[in-house]
């Protein structure tokens, strides 16, 4: 397990960030960019959250290859830290029980005979963070689902596998794609992939939404960021969707910079370059960018 910055504040973000790689079995390709997608947002999500900065911003990760248990002692360790916000990332497949209506995060090593056994369940992820220690939490989610777990999905009705995304006191914000593993599979959209929610929510908050305020909610920023998402919500030559957006919810207190205000209210001012400068770097996140 990995943390990084520095010293904690007692009203910051704890920050938990885990790209599962399932290995090389080729039912599990759609995690094969799981780790990028995870690095992206370790990267830019600390130094943009608005009240905190990086400073104030704890990050956890796990390697792409770790065990469902070192995973899930990552969540639960973070979610016992006293603080206002605990956010975490869940990049990769997804998988169903048997009975389609239990997911999994499918980590590394597994087969089609124990992947929904040795994956890191989404309700034990769930649990851990409605009984943590924070005043609130954000679940967010960039996976993709083979046809029998997308079908379980699908299916309404309580004690269902959709049913789990609807959890109230959990809010979730991204994206779940549609995966055909094999030759059907090489243009689906991958987790941390090209046109993945990953992608498109780190792009935004570089860029920063322009006409929108300072600190803006993951709401503001759905739209801008749907808009980048490869096939958000549309539907494939069957007419079938292809993807399944997760909009976060109205109300809440997490808020992001908006660097495109940032940089809006300095081109207006009459100042020295060198000033400028300084003012930029001041509102700029710590980390740098990605190459």
């Amino acid at each position: 397990m990995v943390e990084e910055g520095g010293g904690r504040m007692a009203g910051g973000v704890d920050l938990v960030v885990i790209g599962a790689d399932g290995g090389p079995d080729r039912a599990y390709g759609g995690s094969a960019r799981a780790s990028e997608g995870a690095r992206l947002l370790a990267e830019v999500l600390p130094g943009m959250c608005f009240d905190t900065g990086a400073a104030g911003c704890r990050v956890v990760g796990t390697a792409p290859d770790a065990d469902a248990n070192a995973m899930l002692t990552a969540v639960r360790d973070a979610a016992q830290q006293p603080g206002r916000w605990l956010v975490v990332c869940l990049v990769g497949q997804l998988v169903a029980d048997p009975r389609g209506r239990r997911l999994a995060l499918v980590t590394g090593g597994s087969t089609a005979a124990n992947a929904y056994r040795r994956g890191l369940a989404w309700d034990w992820v769930v649990s851990a963070m409605v009984h943590g220690d924070h005043e609130e939490a954000l679940l967010l989610v960039d996976a993709v689902a083979d046809r029998d777990t997308w079908a379980a999905l699908e299916r309404g009705g309580e004690d269902s596998a959709g049913e789990l995304l609807s959890y109230s006191r959990v809010p979730l914000w991204g994206r779940i794609g549609r995966y055909s593993p094999g030759r059907r599979g090489r243009d689906a959209v991958l987790p941390g992939g090209e046109g993945s929610f990953s992608r498109a929510l780190t792009t935004v908050l570089r860029h920063g939404v322009p006409g929108a305020p300072a600190a803006v909610a993951p709401l503001d920023l759905q739209p801008a960021v749907a808009g980048l998402l490869d096939g958000g919500g549309s539907a494939g030559s069957s007419g079938a969707p292809v993807a399944r957006l997760l909009v976060p919810p109205h109300g809440g207190r997490l808020l992001m910079r908006n660097r495109a205000a940032v940089r809006g209210a300095l081109a207006g001012l009459s100042l020295s370059e060198e000033l400028l400068a300084v003012l930029w770097r001041e509102s700029a996140p710590t980390e740098p960018p990605s190459a």
